[in-house]
């Protein structure tokens, strides 16, 4: 984990979409740094083998069912959410496909996942937050497809978009309750969602075209999430911070 001033004893996070990949690993992070996670996500017998090694490792952590495109499933989960710090909204998924053989129902589940699931946290958790009176930090974790563009990822480009710019409005409605609302835009990592397409010789390609040359590693994005999720970044809000070892500088 990169070492960087983030004391987060006393704190309570709650990451979204934490049963693999990012979110596991920034709750695993935010454990490491001294806060109690609250891990969320569908697939709760990976959530509760997660929280156990992080349990086992020293740190508190609790797991909770939780889909984030339903408003009910956000309610049963109200005690977490009013205890709520910090929140990594993290939940993804996509679907592949030409924009002109995409079904409604990708598109749907796509846009509900990644843009209505960040709105529907991002106010559950931001009520909690204002009636505490105490502030908070909402993250949510974009991507550099929700700036630049790539084919066949129509829908889900769209819904990083606009999960960016609802970070913003975000930030500038809940600004005057302390709460701070930013972004992490990474650029490409490999997960369990893209393995088997970095191995493949397209996959090889487009790391070429990374102007690192190399695809980010897990802990490169340690950093910005401890900075937005600690005091660090007390005068930050409506941020969006790029880790993508410079892919967005690629020339056209």
């Amino acid at each position: 984990m990169t070492k960087i001033n983030a004391d987060l004893h006393g704190k309570v996070a709650l990451v979204t979409g934490a049963s693999s990949g990012l979110g596991a690993h920034f709750a695993t992070v935010l454990a490491k740094a001294g806060a109690k996670v609250f891990i969320g996500a569908r697939r709760i017998e990976a959530l509760a083998a997660l929280a156990q090694d992080i349990n086992d490792a020293g740190g508190r952590a609790e797991a909770i069912s939780l889909d984030v495109t339903n408003p009910a499933s956000i309610e049963s989960i109200s005690d977490a959410v009013s205890q709520v710090d910090i929140l990594v909204n993290n939940a993804g998924i996509t679907r592949e496909s030409a924009m002109l053989d995409m079904s409604e129902d990708d598109w749907d589940a796509v846009v509900d996942t990644n843009a209505k699931g960040v709105f529907l946290m991002t106010q559950a958790v931001a009520r909690a937050m204002k009636a505490r009176g105490t502030g908070g930090s909402i993250i949510n974790i974009g991507s550099i497809l929700g700036i630049r563009q790539g084919g066949m990822v129509s829908t889900y480009a769209a819904s990083k978009a606009a999960a960016l710019q609802l970070t913003k409005v975000s930030a500038l409605e809940l600004a005057r309750y302390g709460i701070r609302v930013n972004a992490i835009a990474p650029g490409y990592f490999k997960t369990e969602m893209n393995a088997e397409f970095f191995e493949s010789s397209a996959g090889q390609a487009m790391v070429k075209r990374i102007s690192m040359r190399r695809l980010g590693n897990l802990d490169d994005l340690d950093g910005p999430l401890l900075l937005l999720a600690s005091d660090s970044s007390q005068y930050m809000t409506g941020s969006v911070i790029e880790v993508d070892g410079g892919h967005l500088l690629s020339t056209l």
